[in-house]
């Protein structure tokens, strides 16, 4: 593992890592922000994940969410979206291969050898993190847009393995808007009964823990009506008893800005 990024925010320190992922079969980078709280004592840790077309670049330098980190004593990961490296196949398209992993194991070739983001994310980068930082074993879990999906779906298949779990614009039933049929076609195969313990709209039907999700959403989304559709997840809460706080926050996008308007109010729902 080598540290390529080492700057101070906020009176602690944003860094980036790489290091070769057996998982992914490549190299990956991560960015960690170390609170000023970790020079003295172990912290929980929040797990971001983000968006399609990202990298771990996006969130640590537009959330503006260090400050708030360091107000309530929390480290900050925010893992790539995908596996990247010559090897890796990836799509002329910005919706499949590198930069858009969805946060699953793919079955299909040619991305079973390298798309295992689920086990990166769940077992891998967690393992390093604990390993090699002042984090303790309490983790939280939040994203964006792609990055929402996998956090409600990481959260929602691991019981036991997050305290806590929110999103801002989740993809929230990828089987059924066009973003998550062609990535789980691709990554899946075409039959649909195993899309969905990806899905999260599915999943929680057959929760067996009770995590409260917290999603905000915003109404001027340009994606809302096509890709994110929230109250499918509404209403698969509503029927299986599952908590859910559903924030649609008016003239809000699908933008960073969004995120850092409510990134605070997130950060702190984790804190608690």
């Amino acid at each position: 593992m080598e540290r390529i990024e080492h700057r101070a925010c906020a009176g602690g320190w944003q860094d980036v890592y790489q290091h070769r992922s057996e998982v992914l079969g490549c190299d990956m980078k991560f960015a960690v922000y170390l609170p000023p709280q970790a020079a003295t004592r172990k912290l929980p840790v929040l797990y971001w994940l983000s968006g399609l077309t990202c990298n771990e670049q996006n969130f640590i330098t537009k959330a503006g969410a260090q400050r708030y980190a360091a107000e309530h004593g929390i480290i900050l990961v925010a893992p790539d979206t995908s596996p990247r490296g010559d090897d890796v196949a990836d799509a002329e398209s910005y919706d499949l291969g590198k930069g858009a992993g969805f946060y699953l194991n793919a079955t299909q070739d040619p991305w079973a050898s390298h798309y295992r983001m689920h086990d990166y994310v769940v077992e891998e980068l967690p393992a390093l993190i604990e390993a090699h930082f002042p984090a303790t074993d309490q983790r939280g879990i939040s994203g964006h847009s792609m990055g929402g999906h996998g956090a409600l779906v990481l959260a929602l298949r691991n019981p036991g393995r997050y305290r806590s779990v929110s999103a801002f614009s989740p993809i929230v039933a990828p089987s059924q808007v066009p973003w998550g049929e062609k990535a789980f076609t691709a990554y899946l195969g075409d039959d649909r009964n195993s899309w969905a313990q990806w899905d999260a709209s599915e999943l929680v039907a057959t929760a067996s823990e009770r995590l409260p999700l917290l999603i905000d959403q915003g109404d001027a989304d340009e994606f809302l009506g096509a890709q994110l559709q929230p109250q499918r997840l509404q209403a698969a809460c509503e029927a299986a008893g599952h908590p859910l706080q559903l924030r649609m926050q008016p003239g809000y996008d699908h933008s960073y800005y969004f995120i850092a308007t409510f990134i605070g109010e997130h950060i702190a729902h984790h804190a608690r």
